[in-house]
């Protein structure tokens, strides 16, 4: 670690502010093999993709932002994820250089179960979202929402009665009708207006095979992605399963002249695909070609991050160069260094403040229920400078918390709480029901949360309605303290853990570790005042 960059990390540990990371520190930093990859620094200290230079670094949206769809709309950019079940969820982002991203709002509203990876889309003026969803746990069904308004209001969802794939992808053939094509990979015909099937599955393209002697987690193709370009249709799908060994998940690619085929495989395939534990970007995939804003192309995908599985798939920006025979490669490598920005695009705002008093509605753009209830949507209410919270169930495990989702490898999180009548409230890193770790108290006990269960061992009597609570994630290393004053001093808790396996290969999912805050039993909790800053935010 150069003096420069640990002078910044001292002072973040110190709690000053974060000074600008100059160009010149970046591009010294890049040029110098066993210096820790830096980032632009943005609100708090996030880490962003812009490095000020001229160049970025992946991610170019952190956290966990898998199966990103990304809509090309005149100068503007448009991209959503998978939300899985947090609610509300789809939340669309937006860019003017495909480096910078903001988000915009969130689409869906009404709860539809386990969101898989949609597909965005504009046809005649208006915008689309093609949802693979399970609403009662019987089985997944295509549906969609639309909105003439990319900031909405969006439409309920149409159950498109697709019974069984996931996956979808929106092309318009050569015939002018609408298609989706299906993991599988498949395709079936929708109706002029895009709101229902008008016809059967059919399978569309056999995808190319690796060799049997590959390491992947399983064939599962899936995540097919159309562009139509110099009359080709390119078909763009990801093989090898999306977790597991870190080789498995690629990018494959065919091409046709009719969206009926057939189809030619790539005689590059995969395209994209990580060789080595080494590289600082593992099991990517899920990829989309987009024209850059000054005629350039790119692809975007996901991918973990290289012992930080636990901040889910992030979204990766990779150069690609069209070649005489008429097929495209990926230029980009494997991701360890910084690349020139896209041509001719306008950096605008990128990621978001997640420090929150409250004031405003953030539902959705920043905070979402895991797996809420449909009358979930009416326990938080914001009152008198903070959000108050009806309890649900008896303990984190089944209280559907709040959420706020995370990008940093190192960050703290802190609030203040006040439990009402006999509820009981607390602080969290939250995975799923059967993941998380945190502290919580009631006005007559505090508690500790490890392994996913209450270590009633460390239960501590207390008295007191409201508390101060702060968890530091180092590096996956896990601290939690506690205030009585207000956060003018802090009690710093016995316990600290490791949490790097709370993440999809382990506790399946394919979710992330975040933030979250929790309210359970009779009564209600307040939660005032929430603070977020990173650190190390240089990768330090």
């Amino acid at each position: 670690m150069n003096w420069q960059r640990r002078d910044i990390f001292k002072g973040l540990l110190a709690g000053a502010a974060t000074p600008a990371l100059t160009a010149g520190t970046a591009q010294a930093a890049a040029c110098d093999p066993t210096a820790e990859p830096t980032w632009g620094v943005g609100p708090e200290g996030q880490r962003i993709a812009d490095l000020g230079d001229g160049t970025f670094r992946n991610p170019i949206v952190s956290g966990d932002h898998p199966d990103p769809t990304i809509l090309k709309d005149g100068d503007t950019y448009y991209m959503t994820f998978s939300s899985f079940l947090s609610y509300p969820g789809l939340v669309i982002w937006k860019s003017t250089d495909l480096v910078n991203w903001a988000p915009v709002g969130p689409a869906l509203k009404k709860p539809l179960g386990d969101i898989w990876a949609v597909d965005l889309c504009k046809h005649e003026g208006r915008y689309f979202i093609y949802i693979p969803a399970d609403p009662h746990k019987t089985g997944w069904s295509i549906f969609v929402i639309w909105a003439d308004d990319i900031a909405g209001p969006w439409s309920d969802p149409t159950d498109l009665n697709i019974n069984g794939p996931i996956d979808p992808g929106h092309v318009v053939g050569e015939d002018g009708r609408r298609y989706l094509f299906v993991n599988g990979i498949r395709k079936i015909r929708l109706t002029d207006d895009g709101l229902a099937a008008d016809g059967q599955l059919e399978p569309a393209y056999a995808p190319w095979r690796y060799p049997d002697d590959w390491i992947v987690e399983n064939f599962a193709p899936e995540g097919p992605k159309l562009l139509r370009k110099d009359g080709w249709f390119y078909l763009v799908t990801a093989v090898g399963g999306t977790a597991g060994p870190v080789m498995g998940h690629m990018v494959i690619a065919a091409r046709s002249r009719s969206v009926h085929g057939p189809w030619e495989h790539h005689p590059r395939n995969p395209v994209v695909r990580t060789l080595s534990e080494a590289e600082p970007w593992w099991s990517r995939g899920h990829a989309t070609l987009v024209e850059g804003p000054a005629g350039d192309w790119w692809m975007v995908y996901h991918g973990y991050e290289n012992g930080f599985r636990t901040l889910g798939r992030q979204t990766l920006l990779e150069p690609v160069e069209w070649t005489d025979d008429g097929w495209f490669r990926a230029t980009g490598g494997d991701l360890s260094r910084p690349m020139r920005k896209p041509s001719g695009g306008r950096a605008g705002p990128s990621g978001r403040a997640l420090s929150d008093d409250f004031s405003t509605d953030r539902m959705g753009v920043q905070w979402a229920f895991h797996d809420p209830n449909p009358q979930d949507a009416e326990r938080a209410e914001r009152r008198d400078g903070g959000l108050i919270i009806a309890g649900r169930g008896t303990s984190p495990a089944d209280s559907s918390p709040l959420t706020c989702g995370v990008g940093d490898r190192s960050y703290e999180a802190e609030v203040a709480i006040t439990v009402e009548g006999a509820a009981e409230g607390g602080l969290l890193l939250y995975y799923s029901p059967k993941a998380f770790i945190g502290m919580g108290f009631t006005a007559e006990t505090l508690k500790h949360f490890r392994y996913s269960e209450e270590q009633v061992w460390m239960r501590a009597p207390q008295t007191a309605r409201t508390l101060r609570l702060k968890v530091v994630n180092d590096r996956n290393i896990v601290t939690f303290a506690l205030s009585r004053d207000g956060g003018r001093s802090w009690e710093r808790q016995e316990f600290r853990a490791e949490v790097s396996g709370l993440n999809h290969n382990v506790f399946g999912g394919f979710l992330s570790l975040k933030v979250g805050l929790y309210a359970a039993g009779n009564g209600a909790v307040r939660f005032e005042d929430f603070r977020y800053r990173a650190i190390q935010a240089q990768g330090a």
